[in-house]
């Protein structure tokens, strides 16, 4: 078949994560099968206009936000390209709208419903609340245009949340999400020093802000290392800079920026927890990638969070929005040496759950389906 996927990002952008890990992946998977895969998704400085990244064709137009789904209307409408036999439309807060203008099978991919997300965006004031409502309100009702679609999900919590919003479950099938971890004879020893460490798009439904101020509650009980791993705009980096300052933890907390592949696995490897305090996820693919280095996760209760973190085998879940719970939870799993040893071991265990190789099937299966 030839394949076309509609995304806001592809494997090399700067701001990608987790969603664009996992589709790719799938892509990949297809591939293998002998199956012919474009991804249009969105341009960005240093990017090229097209490439090839492991078998798969991407063609990158317009802005990652409102840009890029414009063009792919008017590329696929308007512009001359290959007959393609599914088209794949991938949510992350704005669909590409393809049951308006494709008449091909099309599959929708979701990693979550973004909901209170929109009301946390990082666009400067006051852009950031007139969209952020606007989404929010609005959001069920872009769903009304993909009733009669199929969704691939990666978890209960997404296809829970679909069912909710009007999607029926007949429709719906969860695909749950592999892990790749690097081949390493023997994962680097932790830190000597005690090491939290915070991984992810610096933005703040990610949960950035809640971790440093667990950081600085931590830090008042003992000497730490506090790590953050991620990028994030200009703007809003200044602003997490004068938090900590204003935490009184700005020379504590190292800034790694955006590491490669081998860089973050060593470095969740060293360190003893990853804290996840994200609102709301599709699945939490960081948790995962921290338990295959014997690294355990202290998460919120959150949508997604709830269905990668095994609580009290590879992780503890805490409450929501509340650093103190956040803080106080690490601070309880590092004090206890024994319970530490227990989860770090079932951390491994849950890691070795979750096998591209399945999670591939299981979408080529979709995917032939359709067609």
């Amino acid at each position: 078949m030839n394949i076309l996927v509609f995304s806001w990002r592809d494997p090399k952008h700067p701001m990608a994560g987790g969603a664009e890990q996992v589709m790719h992946e799938h892509m990949k998977g297809w591939v293998k099968a002998g199956h012919n895969v474009t991804l249009f998704s969105s341009f960005f400085k240093g990017g090229r206009g097209q490439e090839s990244l492991d078998g798969v064709k991407i063609i990158r137009h317009g802005s990652q936000i409102i840009g890029v789904h414009i063009l792919a209307f008017l590329w696929y409408s308007f512009s001359k390209h290959e007959n393609f036999d599914l088209v794949v439309d991938q949510f992350h807060g704005i669909p590409f709208f393809t049951p308006l203008f494709v008449r091909k099978p099309k599959l929708a991919v979701l990693q979550e419903v973004a909901k209170e997300v929109w009301l946390i965006n990082d666009l400067p004031r006051p852009f950031n609340i007139l969209v952020g409502w606007i989404g929010y309100i609005t959001e069920p009702l872009v769903f009304l245009f993909y009733k009669n679609m199929m969704f691939m999900v990666g978890s209960n919590s997404a296809r829970d949340d679909l069912i909710k919003i009007g999607i029926h479950q007949s429709r719906i099938t969860i695909v749950p999400h592999g892990v790749i971890t690097p081949m390493i004879k023997k994962h680097p020893q932790k830190e000597k020093k005690k090491t939290v460490i915070f991984l992810g798009a610096l933005t703040r439904d990610k949960g950035i802000e809640d971790a440093l101020a667990s950081f600085s509650l931590l830090n008042k009980e003992r000497d730490y290392n506090f790590w953050v791993v991620g990028s994030g705009s200009p703007e809003y980096l200044q602003h997490l800079y004068r938090l900590a300052e204003r935490l009184k933890i700005k020379d504590k907390v190292k800034l790694f920026g955006f590491v490669s592949q081998e860089k973050k696995f060593d470095l969740l490897a060293r360190s003893h927890v990853l804290v996840n305090p994200s609102v709301r996820e599709g699945w939490g693919l960081v948790n995962i990638e921290a338990n295959a280095m014997g690294t355990p996760v202290v998460a919120y209760k959150s949508q997604g969070l709830v269905d990668s973190v095994n609580d009290g085998k590879s992780g503890i879940l805490c409450d929501t929005n509340n650093p103190e719970s956040l803080a106080r939870n690490t601070e309880g799993l590092l004090s206890d040496p024994r319970k530490y040893k227990d989860i770090s071991q079932g951390a491994i265990s849950w890691s070795k759950e979750f096998s591209w190789v399945k999670s591939k099937k299981l979408s080529l299966d979709i995917i032939e389906a359709l067609v």
